[in-house]
């Protein structure tokens, strides 16, 4: 039986259907698991995506593509393939794709993370004979604390940081991450702020009906003074990027925080310049790793980024057929340490 999919220099190819799943070169027909860069690049003929995804696709890469919408479960011909999306649980509207061909099943993980977190879709494993999974945290040392308590330790700063007159900032990527702290900080310790590049992903969420608490957008004519005074005690929330920089420096008395899973690792915050570290990622975790492959039932695994070398030689050595596929994702959200889609993302 030949392949479903293919790996190709432009990326995941299914000859019978032909299109590309995230392909990072343009091509004529792209399936979009998300709509982080990495994933969701311009250049494209035509795109196909959930439509939780769509509208901050579109966003991002601009109103005049050729996007197609299609719903979670929904199965759609393509071809001699058969394709449905199903919730990966790592940003609103981010999906895994289940491509089948002869009646053999593969399907791609895209990001995903599979506790709920109260904001996005939840996870919902697709068994099938082959998975193409990422494994940006796929080390033991990499393990994530209940949501709960990394709320209750960001509340607790924040609240510390009103107390003392300094303003909580906090390091988040404009898509996903930046929400999801949104929905579990509490508003009632003061009004929070947020960079133009979150707000901006903010208001394409409301508009689809995601719940988020008032927030008030930064703009370069804020006054510090006039800050300090009328918003003490305030949380910000903005790109990592930011943190550091004249438009960090503009609010005075800061304390700067990051929200990531790379504060699991030794000197990363201080690399990061932040005083604290929460670990919290919308990426699985060593144990949720091998849970979603498990579940899957598949016996062919590919790891496509992350700790790939390590975790597929892990698989082998639990009989798993593992291999691992050079791709050019990780450089937004957890997957990278730097922020290379800068203000945006």
């Amino acid at each position: 039986m030949s392949d479903v999919l293919t790996f190709t220099d432009r990326g995941i190819y299914c000859p019978a259907g032909d299109f590309h799943i995230d392909p990072w070169r343009p091509v004529d027909r792209a399936l979009i698991t998300h709509g982080h860069s990495d994933h969701a690049r311009p250049g494209h003929g035509a795109y196909l995506a959930t439509e939780g995804a769509a509208p901050v696709i579109r966003h991002r890469l601009g109103a005049d593509i050729t996007l197609e919408t299609i719903r979670y479960g929904e199965e759609r011909r393509i071809g001699r393939a058969t394709v449905s999306f199903h919730p990966a649980g790592h940003i609103p509207g981010s999906a895994q794709v289940r491509v089948e061909v002869g009646g053999e099943v593969w399907v791609v993980s895209g990001d995903y993370k599979l506790a709920p977190d109260g904001l996005c879709e939840t996870f919902e494993p697709i068994r099938c004979h082959a998975f193409i999974t990422e494994c940006t945290f796929g080390l033991p040392v990499f393990k994530w604390a209940p949501q709960a308590q990394v709320a209750a330790e960001i509340n607790d700063w924040w609240a510390d940081c009103a107390a003392s007159g300094r303003t909580a900032m906090l390091g988040a990527y404009s898509l996903g991450k930046a929400q999801r702290l949104l929905a579990l900080v509490d508003p009632g310790i003061g009004p929070i702020l947020t960079h133009g590049a979150v707000e901006n992903t903010n208001e394409v969420l409301r508009a689809q009906g995601y719940t988020l608490p008032r927030t008030l957008r930064v703009t370069p004519d804020l006054d510090p003074k006039h800050h300090m005074k009328q918003h003490g005690g305030a949380l910000v929330i903005a790109p990592p990027s930011a943190l550091g920089t004249p438009w960090a420096r503009r609010f005075g008395a800061v304390s700067a925080g990051v929200a990531s899973g790379w504060m699991r690792m030794r000197g990363v915050r201080r690399r990061r310049g932040a005083d604290r570290g929460f670990v919290l990622s919308d990426h699985a975790d060593w144990a949720e790793l091998q849970t979603a492959i498990r579940e899957t039932g598949a016996e062919r695994i590919f790891a496509t980024h992350g700790y790939t070398e390590i975790f597929s030689q892990w698989l082998a050595s639990e009989g798993y057929d593992a291999k691992v596929v050079p791709t050019e994702f990780g450089t937004e959200d957890d997957s990278a340490e730097g922020d290379s889609h800068g203000d945006a993302a």
